[in-house]
């Protein structure tokens, strides 16, 4: 059927009548519609009342940002600090959603309430997460005890949006004494992972590769606790070794931590209790020799270079317009001028 533009007629009206008429409204058609405003107050009371409603509607202003999502951050700031955070990172394949959805359910066994951020690649079209939680960990869907929530990595090179660490604040914030960060794992950009998290868990599988590539995708260093997932198959018990002889070359300061080997399948849930366990004992040892809150301060210290970093280049692109931009960009182009003294004539006088 052949599409028709339709064109509605006005009924004519006589010119004198005009005089007296106020003028005909306009519509602008910008191909969104405006949001309302958001009560950001009566949403954050509601949170924490614990309506899961109103927390998916504070995380999603914090991942759309601005104004409602500093303001969001404001309220969660002085309240958060008392739940702890493990994160699971690995290779693309290594079943780390299986092994996080029967962490959830042993962690729930043992009555406790758990969120989980799970960071998922963007969609090139939307810019949303491409996996999603409605095809993950569905077996714990209607428990009222998790949460579960996927976030875009928006293109951010290490897995986490710039959003995460205040989704994570607004989590504690309204209660959830456990959070779970499942990164996407994307090879040697997976360390970022380690300055977000409390306990950092790294999930390889039986045949994993080259020890060398996982020594250069950093692996080794942030690990806190190795789970060899898919255990049941062939290889684990090499791959055991090659762990071990890692962290006997990794040189351990006396008395530091040694990332204890938990051999799982998350499939089945073997191994489970066990890799929880280790979590729990990392976490004791962080808290007892101070690891836990020089880790805080790192984060803390991270987290305020990454935005300033952000202010910047959004500053830096908004500098980066007008007609000084483009005569300083045809004289390098013409070559009359190198690239770093014109930036030089661009940033003086910048406060």
């Amino acid at each position: 059927m052949t599409s028709q533009r339709l064109v509605h007629l006005a009924p004519a009206v006589h010119p004198d009548a005009r005089r007296n008429c106020p003028p005909p409204a306009t519509t602008r058609h910008t191909g969104t519609m405006a949001r309302p405003p958001v009560d950001v107050d009566a949403l954050f009371a509601a949170a924490q009342a614990g309506e899961r409603a109103a927390v998916a509607r504070l995380l999603s202003l914090i991942e759309r940002g601005g104004d409602p999502a500093r303001q969001v951050g404001r309220l969660a700031h002085p309240l958060s600090g008392g739940a702890y955070t493990v994160g699971l990172t690995g290779a693309p394949g290594a079943g780390k959603s299986t092994l996080t959805s029967a962490t959830i359910g042993h962690v729930r066994s043992l009555g406790e309430q758990v969120a989980v951020l799970a960071i998922d690649p963007s969609s090139p079209f939307t810019g949303g997460a491409i996996l999603g939680d409605r095809v993950r960990m569905q077996d714990h869907a209607t428990d009222a005890g998790v949460f579960i929530r996927s976030m875009a990595t928006r293109g951010h090179l290490g897995g986490l949006s710039l959003a995460a660490p205040e989704a994570v604040r607004l989590l504690d914030a309204v209660g959830h004494p456990w959070i779970v960060i499942e990164t996407v794992g994307v090879g040697q950009v997976e360390v970022e992972v380690a300055g977000k998290a409390d306990t950092t868990v790294v999930v390889v599988n039986p045949g994993w590769g080259d020890s060398v590539q996982a020594n250069k995708a950093g692996l080794m260093e942030i690990g806190d606790v190795f789970a060899i997932n898919k255990s049941d198959r062939a290889g684990a018990d090499q791959t055991r070794k090659d762990l071990m002889q890692m962290l006997d070359l990794s040189d351990l300061p006396e008395g530091a931590w040694r990332p204890p080997i938990v051999s799982t399948v998350g499939t089945d849930g073997t191994g489970v209790a066990e890799l929880w366990d280790a979590v729990l004992a990392h976490r004791e040892f962080a808290e007892q020799h101070g690891e836990l809150a020089r880790r805080r301060a790192f984060r803390a210290r991270e987290e305020l270079r990454e935005i300033i970093a952000h202010r910047l280049a959004e500053r830096a692109r908004q500098l980066c317009t007008g007609e000084r931009w483009d005569a300083l960009t045809e004289s390098v182009a013409t070559q009359s001028t190198d690239p770093w003294s014109a930036a030089d004539e661009m940033l003086a006088g910048l406060a």
